[in-house]
């Protein structure tokens, strides 16, 4: 029975992939980095609900206004956001029309364009790379090496949901900051008290969080 209880800070994400079917229970091999994962989460559900995807970019903005004003900021200035293809597209698109900064995209592998990159840029510009979900952080990392060949700046990235599998320390050792608005943990957490997660599907979770590689 689902315990009726108001999502804190934001936890309302992870109620409202809850409602959009989002997240699903099992055993689950996504990628080259998720393998037997008790939990799928599906974060591009959010383009069915428009208002929940802006109140996304909007915490991404708060998120990172309140990094960059802080004495030593944790987040440097940019002039430019990248969407990791697919899932990141609409996500930093949301977020680009909420702060009005132009935006960018790597065609994906396989395409035969002349110009890798999407859109206008110049040679110097720092970027913010944007993606709705990290394992292992290589998305991030192939982005960010395509960028920089192309002589832009990156510094920061963003993701809305931090599976916590390795990607935050790989991109540390990339000279990148990951900026994250929910964990794997804070979401398994969140489930279980909302009653939508079994006990035992929340503790092989805690346990598969356990086994990833340390942050």
């Amino acid at each position: 029975m689902t315990k009726a209880i108001k999502p804190a800070g934001n936890l309302w994400l992870a109620e409202e992939l809850w409602k959009l079917d989002a997240i699903g229970f099992g055993d689950f091999t996504v990628g080259r980095t998720t393998v037997h994962s008790p939990i799928y989460i599906n974060v591009r559900r959010l383009i069915s609900n428009p208002k929940a995807l802006a109140r996304c970019a909007k915490i991404i903005r708060e998120e990172l206004e309140a990094l960059m004003s802080m004495r030593n900021p944790h987040v440097q200035p940019f002039t430019l956001v990248a969407g990791v293809p697919f899932g990141g597209l609409h996500v930093a698109t949301a977020f680009s029309l909420n702060v009005s900064t132009p935006m960018i995209y790597i065609h994906p592998p396989g395409t035969t364009k002349a110009d890798l990159i999407e859109g206008a840029y110049v040679r110097g510009q720092s970027c913010l790379i944007i993606d709705d979900l990290i394992t292992g952080g290589g998305s991030i990392l192939q982005t960010a090496a395509t960028l920089t060949e192309a002589g832009l700046v990156v510094r920061d990235a963003v993701t809305l949901i931090d599976r916590q599998e390795g990607g935050r320390a790989a991109l540390k050792s990339a000279g990148i900051n990951l900026i994250s608005i929910l964990t794997l943990e804070q979401i398994a957490n969140y489930l279980m008290a909302a009653g939508h997660m079994p006990e035992e599907v929340y503790r092989q979770t805690m346990g598969y969080i356990e086994s990833r590689p340390a942050e």
